[in-house]
């Protein structure tokens, strides 16, 4: 069982007043954060043991918005402290026996849509700026994110001639790979839950030797968003077994498509040229060959 004793610092502003059912909302989410986060407000009431109608109005009085509003500041809080174990507990519990491609999926497309009402068109319109503007651009992304900065990497060393992934093995390796990055340029920091060290150090270090920095990560309160000079933000699902990648590969997509039509005519004479080079090589199979 989880235990995070001291959630009421994180929640509950000073000198608030709670009621008995109110404090046993607090106990109850302080021992089952890891579910707790994922819950209805009916599902809540009914394991706390109070009515839906305490939970909801105790999301009020503490300020919040509404229930959905207090789901989501407690889910902002707890993301980062889910293991793999609680991760498919949780998916366990929610999914059950019913079909698993129609949940897995359906999820997907939400995250799409909120990623879609969520992301800044300036932060996004300023990101392609900088990135095209920029002397040279590195791109770091540790773990699963290193495949969304390894996708990134592929297209854009098609649009701009100095890109770098910054492969991190060990701290000393980002700093020794990124130890050039200046005021003239740009790093893609690729981050989500639970943030990597070396993401993090990565982006300090490269803030502190002045380039700019653009994030693509999960929520405006993460650690790599303080430092950047956009923000990106496509939420995941915290709560499945593994990081859901989609609504960010779709905002990478976005960017390189936003880049192509920015320099449509270099972008054109680099795509003929590299025609020409695959058709050379070989580098795709002749759909005229039988």
């Amino acid at each position: 069982m989880s235990d995070f004793r001291n959630i009421s610092e994180y929640i509950v502003p000073e000198n608030f007043k709670m009621s008995k059912g109110q404090k046993k909302i607090i106990e109850y989410i302080s021992h089952h954060y890891d579910s707790a986060a994922f819950m209805t407000a009916s599902k809540l009431a009914d394991s706390v043991g109070v009515s839906e109608s305490t939970v909801v109005r105790f999301a009020f009085e503490l300020g919040f918005d509404g229930f959905g509003d207090f789901k989501k500041a407690l889910g902002d809080i707890v993301k980062n402290k889910l293991t793999s174990v609680q991760r498919m507990e949780i998916i366990s519990s929610k999914i059950g026996d019913e079909d698993v491609l129609r949940n897995v999926v359906l999820s997907d497309i939400e995250k799409l849509k909120q990623t879609l009402a969520t992301v800044s068109t300036s932060d996004f319109e300023h990101a392609v700026d900088l990135i095209t503007s920029a002397e040279n651009v590195y791109i770091i992304g540790a773990r699963t994110c290193f495949s969304l900065a390894s996708f990134l990497e592929v297209y854009l060393n098609m649009l701009h001639k100095n890109v770098k992934t910054v492969t991190a093995n060990s701290a000393s390796d980002v700093f020794e790979q990124m130890y050039r990055i200046g005021k003239n340029d740009v790093l893609i920091a690729i981050s989500y839950p639970r943030y990597s060290q070396r993401t993090l150090k990565g982006v300090k270090f490269a803030y502190e030797r002045g380039a700019d920095i653009v994030a693509i990560t999960d929520s405006p309160t993460s650690p790599i968003v303080g430092n950047a000079k956009c923000s990106l933000i496509a939420g995941c699902d915290m709560s499945n077994i593994v990081d859901s990648l989609v609504a960010p590969l779709s905002l990478i997509n976005a960017l390189i498509v936003a880049i192509v039509m920015r320099n449509k005519e270099s972008a054109a004479a680099t795509f003929e040229s590299l025609e020409d080079i695959w058709e050379k090589y070989n580098a795709y199979r002749n759909t005229d060959e039988n």
